[in-house]
């Protein structure tokens, strides 16, 4: 198996070197560069932006240039939280803990250094469990079945719902959005339009891009207009500064690994976004440091091991997509929506019927990392500068370029009003707390969820019980079940810890002691 595997990894080299998908590589990474230095813009606005360029592109540079901009914002996030103190993007809140102080004492350049060797040591490391952990869901391919295909799909479901920021509930509610919106449009099976109001321009379907780019872009405008400022400053740091010596190397490797074995095993969980993964790595770092009162005044440790585990979870998050159609974050079901765009089932017989656009993927994170640390070292003092981007500017372009977006896609102007509508609602959603990334969850695992479910239904003449009968979606069925028991099980302790303290509070207040003067 590893002889295969390691031949399959060499054919993906032989794809992903080929011109034209090593350009859109560089391309995805460049882009998800400058992206990540950008406050508030994030992989999700920029692939948002760019998913209408894959329609006219092959899958295999498509998938490449959009995995680029991923991993590759994850570089470019970093520059902001240390050199500023401006966390572009919530993962890399907990860098500014440690890397803002470091800027302060002058060693702002051995912290954009360590990150640098944290994240090609924890995304090299990411990759190689992609290589041999994916081959190992091959073998069990051919059992997946429909039934077994809807019981992932629902677990997909509920931890993307349930995992989400905010309240389990709240989440599942626009989880349930996202099914109502994926489901729009003419049913596959009976030809009847569903949810269209009579608009013909539906009886397609809502447009992924529209919704996309409505419920992040816009919706992210929204919540900006009103900031007025430039955020970047005369820092400067030069290739000297940026090579940390050795006994910072010695005392960042152990944290550099424990924050790639935790990004690795959240990233092989569906549902858990990277910013869980950063604070759970610098809580554990703090946890097993022999002096944990210095965190947060410029330790090297608090830098190197969040910045490694969100690197590695980013490489791991493409298992469970790729392999069992199970997207891990929101950028995920982007990424998601664009292989269903191209015509490609995700799922465990991707890798077999794909072999090309799976391990050329692989191969090309190895270069696009490769290319990110090319590209950093020269161009972090244009990237710094470009933080001093005022927003009056920096947003009505990346408005202008959203409608240009939709409206390329199908030279539809309805489509545009989409946009506008879909981010009114995101932003209202924000406000009220409700978490949006769930929405596109829902749309991208709605209309497969029901397929499958119909398909098996069909199959079995109208017995649930095959969803139990069977042993791999039974074991699916169970973990849904075990999830939103535990779910409520945590809610109802909470509620009972509250109104324990509530009822606590009038009982102190008098038994206040008396003393005589």
């Amino acid at each position: 198996m590893i002889y295969q595997a390691l031949t399959d990894l060499w054919a993906g080299f032989g794809v992903a070197l080929q011109p034209h998908n090593l350009m859109w590589s560089f391309f995805g990474v460049l882009i998800g560069n400058l992206i990540g230095v950008l406050p508030g813009m994030g992989a999700l606005s920029a692939i948002s932006m760019l998913l209408p360029l894959t329609y006219t592109m092959h899958a295999i540079p498509a998938i490449m240039m959009l995995a680029g901009i991923f991993y590759g914002s994850q570089y470019g996030g970093a520059i902001g939280a240390i050199l500023l103190n401006l966390p572009c993007h919530p993962p890399h809140a907990v860098t500014c803990l440690d890397g803002y102080p470091l800027t302060k004492q002058g060693k702002g350049g051995t912290a954009l250094g360590i990150t640098m060797i944290a994240s090609f040591f924890a995304a090299s490391f990411g990759i190689i469990v992609m290589i041999f952990a994916s081959p190992l869901l091959v073998s069990i391919a051919f059992e997946f079945g429909p039934t077994e295909i809807f019981s992932i799909m629902l677990l997909g479901l509920l931890c993307g719902g349930t995992m989400s920021k905010g309240s389990p509930l709240k989440g599942v509610a626009m989880t349930v959005v996202g099914l109502m919106i994926g489901i729009v449009g003419t049913d596959v099976n009976s030809g009847t339009q569903r949810f269209t109001f009579g608009l013909i321009e539906l009886s397609d379907k809502v447009e992924l891009v529209a919704l996309a780019l409505g419920l992040f872009g816009v919706t992210e405008f929204l919540r900006s207009v009103n900031r007025m400022d430039a955020v970047g400053s005369g820092i400067k740091v030069t290739l000297r500064d940026m090579r940390p010596s050795k006994a910072e190397l010695k005392r960042s490797f152990f944290p550099m690994l424990r924050g790639t074995l935790i990004g690795t095993l959240f990233g092989a969980m569906p549902g858990t976004g990277p910013t869980i993964t950063t604070f759970i790595a610098y809580a554990f770092e703090r946890k097993l440091s022999k002096t944990p009162e210095k965190f947060g005044t410029g330790m090297i440790e608090g830098v190197a091991s969040p910045e490694a585990a969100s690197h590695s979870k980013t490489q791991v998050d493409f298992i469970p997509t790729m392999s069992l159609g199970i997207p891990g974050d929101a950028v995920m079901a982007l990424i998601l929506g664009a292989l269903l765009i191209q015509g490609i089932q995700p799922g465990p017989q991707l890798i077999t019927e794909h072999a090309d656009l799976f391990w050329g993927l692989i191969a090309s994170f190895w270069i696009g990392n490769l290319l990110l640390i090319v590209l950093n070292i020269p161009l972090i003092g244009i990237w710094v500068k470009l933080l001093r981007v005022p927003y009056r500017y920096l947003y009505p372009s990346a408005l202008f370029f959203i409608a240009v977006g939709v409206y390329s896609t199908n030279n539809s102007l309805f489509e545009i009003g989409e946009v506008l509508v879909f981010g009114v609602a995101g932003a209202i959603f924000v406000a009220l707390k409700f978490p949006v990334a769930p929405i596109l969850l829902g749309y991208v695992l709605g209309p497969m969820v029901e397929e499958n479910f119909r398909r098996a239904v069909l199959l079995s003449r109208g017995d649930l019980m095959v969803f139990v009968q069977r042993p791999i979606s039974a074991g699916f069925i169970t973990i849904s079940a075990l999830l939103v028991a535990a779910q409520i099980f945590f809610a109802m302790r909470a509620a009972f810890h509250k109104r324990k303290s509530a009822a606590l509070r009038p009982r102190m207040a008098g038994n206040v002691p008396v003393t005589d003067d």
